[in-house]
């Protein structure tokens, strides 16, 4: 099977033009392994300027209606000759380098091509035609440049003169190029053909060596799966050193061998590699007696915990923030939990026995923890319910006073019976006032002293001062 260019190729390779096809004028289609030119001449008419270099194209074709092009490389492919470009009326440049063009009189074709300045013949077998450059510059009188070399007038001339000449000497050495192309295709077909023969013959003795016949004397089919995985690394290593060693010619035929090659290697690691991702590996969740163990392959961190005043066990898994929940598969059974993270099991025997029905799961939306509610199959204690009932009742009640009071419109009350304020005009005694109405200071009252009969004057004792 071989690849040719798809619309999708095009149009991923058309991402600067919006990846619009029909007016594009540039595309770069090289080293995409593409065996086959087609669908550009209807696709993109409007292409000016297309690389093709580094593919496996055998042939130029599908490019003839291509009316304004103006440069194509096809540089590194399998190209023999030069051949429908006719159409091409505005090519100015091509690049056949380092193909496998060996019949030089075809580029008699690009004669059409008027506007043609630029050709790169460099590295074809035919550049090592005797007289190749004079055979090139006589046949196109339409170039300056062959193989980035500016052809002068003289040299034109002088080729002119003995074009005759070269022109019979290029055709016997194409003769003999094509007499030995002719051999390295036989040669390329034979050993394509040994070569399948050969993996037949592997893919027959594998088949003997996986039968169950053979597999009656292997008491440990593990260490026998081992010893088949060494035997075809040892095999695959032998193949290669085979394939890289074997001297073979450089044709056509044996580059896209290489390619094809190499491209079922990388296939069949690219397999195995699945494979191995695919293959579960097994974990003792459960003894043979039926034991069921605590297991954490994921080596997340976890935290029990049993809520005894709403009766249930709570596990709180922390598992990674930004984990997809599609990958999380939790499964309560009555006496243990287990949760698969990525295929990774996490098991956790339980303290008590719950029911799996009534349990949820929850994940965090700050941390991402996986949060597991398992309610406990036994009934709850009835002091507690009393007391829960109670405490909900006293809630109830304190509700509805508060909604209560809230309904009820409070006013400032100033009734001095139920509120006493201070009388700030009696702060000050009544007998103790001096004046009425302005201040007005009055003569204080002289007291006289009370005559004290029973007081004796004793002149010894010093009078008081």
């Amino acid at each position: 099977m071989f690849l040719s260019v798809t619309e999708d190729l095009v149009r991923r390779r058309a991402e600067h033009n919006n990846c619009e096809i029909f007016s594009l004028e540039e595309i770069s289609l090289h080293q995409q392994e593409i065996e086959k030119l087609e669908h550009l001449d209807k696709w993109c008419r409007d292409l000016k300027i297309l690389y093709l270099q580094n593919n496996l194209i055998p042939k130029i074709e599908n490019v003839g209606k291509l009316k304004k092009l103006e440069y194509l490389n096809v540089a590194l492919n399998n190209i023999e000759r030069v051949e429908n470009l006719e159409g091409c009326e505005d090519l100015k440049k091509l690049d056949l380098t380092a193909n496998f063009i060996g019949e030089l009189s075809s580029i008699e074709s690009l004669k059409c091509n008027i506007h043609l300045k630029e050709l790169f013949l460099m590295g074809n077998p035919c550049t090592e035609f005797e007289g190749y450059r004079q055979f090139v510059v006589a046949t196109l009188h339409q170039l300056k440049y062959l193989d980035s070399k500016e052809i002068e007038r003289s040299e034109r001339i002088k080729a002119l003169q003995n074009y005759p000449e070269v022109k019979r000497k290029i055709r016997e050495q194409e003769q003999t190029y094509l007499l030995r192309r002719a051999r390295e295709k036989e040669e390329a077909q034979r050993r394509m053909q040994e070569r399948k023969d050969e993996k037949q013959k592997q893919m027959d003795s594998k088949l003997g060596f996986d039968s169950p016949d053979s597999l009656q004397g292997k008491p440990n089919h593990a260490e026998g799966d081992g010893q088949q995985e060494g035997c075809r690394a040892v095999e695959n290593d032998d193949e290669d050193r085979k394939f890289w060693e074997e001297p073979t010619p450089y044709t056509p035929e044996s580059r896209l061998e290489t390619h094809r090659y190499i491209e079922e290697k990388r296939r069949a690691k690219d397999n195995i590699r699945e494979s191995k991702k695919r293959e579960k590996t097994s974990w003792t969740l459960v003894t043979a007696e039926g034991k069921v163990l605590n297991v954490n392959v994921p080596k997340l961190h976890f935290s029990l915990k049993d809520d005894e005043e709403n009766n249930q066990i709570i596990l709180d898994l922390a598992v990674y923030r930004y984990l997809d929940t599609s990958l999380l598969d939790v499964d309560v059974q009555p006496t243990y939990i287990r949760v698969l993270v990525k295929g990774k099991p996490f098991q956790l025997v339980l303290p008590e026995e719950v029911k799996p029905d009534s349990s949820s799961a929850k994940r965090s939306q700050t941390t991402g923890h996986l949060v597991v509610t398992m309610p406990k199959a036994k009934e709850v204690i009835l002091a507690k319910q009393k007391v829960s009932a109670s405490i909900k009742h006293s809630d109830c009640n304190t509700q509805q006073k508060n909604t209560r009071r809230s309904g009820q419109i409070e006013k400032l009350e100033v009734d001095p019976s139920k509120y006493s304020f201070p009388d700030v005009t009696k702060i000050i005694q009544e007998q103790e006032r001096t004046g009425q109405g302005p201040i007005k200071f009055q003569p204080q009252k002289v007291t006289e002293p009370k005559s004290c009969v029973d007081l004796e004057n004793n002149e010894d004792v010093p009078p008081l001062i």
